[in-house]
């Protein structure tokens, strides 16, 4: 019964940080996704500690483990839209090469930027 109740208690945060993040992008001016503000939200109430991690690990780890399961529906709609996709293919690769290209150069340029730190930080140390 305890372990329930940490899932429900899960469930219930995620959902609630999702349906926070909706009201807000329902009051904003721009169009931001609804979900992308309550991971944010969620994020926040993390990050300051306000949420303890151990409330929202089950669901998290739940959702984690069938998250596959959970993109057959999205997929399956996309075979709606074969025409669409067949007459906008060569965008859409660029687009997708592109953004690739620009998440690798960004995590490269990071990693490099904190192992440099890194290694300041272990030179200044050392007596």
């Amino acid at each position: 019964m305890k372990q329930l109740w940490r899932y429900l208690r899960a469930f219930l945060i995620i959902y609630l940080c999702l349906y926070a993040g909706n009201g807000v992008a329902a009051l904003l001016p721009v169009t931001i996704p609804g979900s992308i503000l309550g991971m944010l939200i969620l994020f926040a109430l993390l990050a300051t500690q306000i949420l303890p991690p151990d409330w929202v690990k089950p669901g998290c780890h739940l959702l984690i483990r069938y998250m596959a399961l959970l993109f057959v529906p999205i997929s399956v709609g996309v075979m709606n839209y074969t025409d669409l996709l067949q007459a906008q293919f060569g965008p859409i690769v660029v687009s997708c090469l592109i953004s690739t290209l620009i998440v690798l150069v960004t995590v490269g340029l990071c990693a490099h930027h904190f192992q440099r730190d890194g290694k300041a930080a272990q030179e200044e140390s050392k007596p």
